[in-house]
């Protein structure tokens, strides 16, 4: 591999990167669940351009999102190593792809499916970008649960892209995902404290403090058990999926007590980072069950035809 080849998949790698490959996915994936479990069908073609679409909207957020704070970044041990601050990519690049790829991404699932969700995924890249990343961020320590609106969207989007309409069943989705915001990002929070502080970003442990982050981590994940069983209560998932949700809304919930019981002089921060930790898997496991409830459902409606 000549030099010129390596720099040129060394500046691939970061505009990937740029993109936030792990927000990237749990867009797709929570997308994709509600575009499937959505009661109508949606062409093969149709749905998987929409996921593409999907998939770009939310790398030019991350990217735009980059672009905006390369600065906070470089104070980050987490961030200062992204592309920016590392000085492999310049902010005119960065925002130069975040705004193409975020035209693209509209254009394409406006194309591919209808006005509907291309306006849902415009104001997704809004939100995040302008209203989450340019304000929220740094102007109060509820920015992450206001601005978990951006990251609780993607399955209601789903659901517009097969059905053109938002029904009661994605609101469920987008209200699990709003509620799993705060302590999934509070535990991440409360080990990184230091971080956000040398950034001066006003996270809820540097205003309130530990002990009371450590509460309101709690209150969150006892409103997010009974919403991980609304799809059974609503009867759109079946009894095996409310048995499993229960069992993970009862792991979430313990792990989130074992945080608040944590004391002051414990500087571990174990409790915090299995939470952390957890809260990933939580979320791609309700969701993944969601998924195969309804495949299960389709398969057994075809075998009683």
């Amino acid at each position: 591999m000549t030099d010129f080849q390596k720099k040129h998949f060394a500046k691939v790698s970061d505009f990937w990167v740029l993109a936030k490959p792990r927000v990237m996915v749990l867009a797709i994936f929570t997308a994709f669940v509600g575009m499937v479990i959505a009661p109508k069908g949606i062409h093969p073609v149709s749905g998987v351009l929409a996921i593409i679409a999907i998939a770009l909207g939310a790398g030019s957020s991350g990217a735009l999102n980059m672009w905006y704070e390369a600065k906070t970044d470089a104070l980050m041990s987490r961030t200062l190593n992204r592309p920016i601050p590392a000085g492999r990519l310049s902010s005119n690049e960065a925002l130069t792809f975040g705004l193409v790829v975020a035209t693209i991404s509209i254009g394409l699932l406006a194309a591919s499916t209808n006005l509907l969700s291309a306006a849902l995924l415009a104001f997704t890249i809004f939100f995040y970008v302008v209203i989450y990343t340019m304000w929220l961020k740094f102007s109060t320590p509820q920015n992450i649960v206001i601005g978990g609106a951006a990251g609780a969207l993607p399955p209601v989007i789903g659901w517009a892209a097969a059905t053109g309409t938002v029904g009661p069943e994605s609101a469920i989705l987008f209200l699990i995902i709003f509620l799993w915001t705060p302590p999934h990002f509070w535990a991440l929070a409360l080990f990184k404290s230091g971080d956000y502080e040398l950034a001066a970003i006003p996270m809820l442990p540097n205003v309130a403090g530990k002990s009371a982050t450590r509460k309101q981590i709690f209150i969150y994940s006892l409103t997010l058990m009974p919403a991980g069983l609304m799809p059974w209560l609503m009867g759109f998932a079946s009894i095996f999926y409310g048995m499993f949700g229960a069992i993970l809304g009862a792991i979430f919930l313990w792990r989130a007590w074992k945080v608040l019981r944590t004391t002051p002089d414990d500087l571990s921060l174990t409790a915090e980072k299995r939470l952390f930790v957890f809260s990933i898997l939580y979320l791609f496991l309700i969701f993944g069950a969601l998924l195969v409830d309804s495949g299960a459902s389709h398969l057994s409606l075809l075998m009683k035809v």
